[in-house]
């Protein structure tokens, strides 16, 4: 039987993302993986991570995957370091937002992580289309004609007094 790899995952918004759990289940086909999932947050925006980190832990025990969540430092380099352990983690995953709209790409996160841990970090990009599903419109109205829309204005005016 194949060692478990364990991977440490650094995301926030992007923690529930289809990429983010398609490149863990990438990762699993290459050996048998546990994942520890940390959400970097504000205590101000606990509840919404909370629900994104249960979100994403329901969605890796679909995949078969094992995995663990917790809450960090709202700073993901404080968090990252208060969680790493070298004895307990093998791998590094960052996931972040799309260059241009991620703060901790312009940090250089993923590579602040490398430095930090010395070990491997992948570097998963979330596209904001990707992390959430397309949001339904409602049908569309039918178009009244010039008519209809007179007649319904009248049927709906106060009489007048003479």
């Amino acid at each position: 039987m194949a060692a478990v790899t364990h991977v440490l995952v650094v995301a926030n918004q992007t923690v529930d993302a289809p990429p983010l759990r398609a490149a863990l289940v990438g990762r699993a086909a290459r050996g048998p993986i546990h994942t520890t999932l940390l959400v970097p947050t504000a205590w101000s925006q606990r509840e919404a991570a909370e629900r994104r980190l249960a979100s994403a832990l329901a969605g890796l025990e679909r995949a078969g995957i094992p995995a663990a969540g917790e809450l960090g430092d709202a700073d993901p380099i404080v968090a990252v370091q208060e969680a790493w352990n070298p004895g307990r983690f093998d791998e590094v995953v960052v996931a972040t937002l799309a260059e241009g709209s991620s703060r901790w790409l312009q940090i250089g996160l993923p590579q602040r992580v490398a430095k930090l841990t010395d070990c491997p970090v992948q570097h998963v990009e979330v596209r904001a289309e990707a992390r959430r599903p397309p949001a339904r419109r409602p049908p569309p109205r039918p178009r009244r004609g010039a008519v209809d829309t007179v007649l319904s204005f009248l049927q709906t005016s106060p009489p007048r007094s003479r």
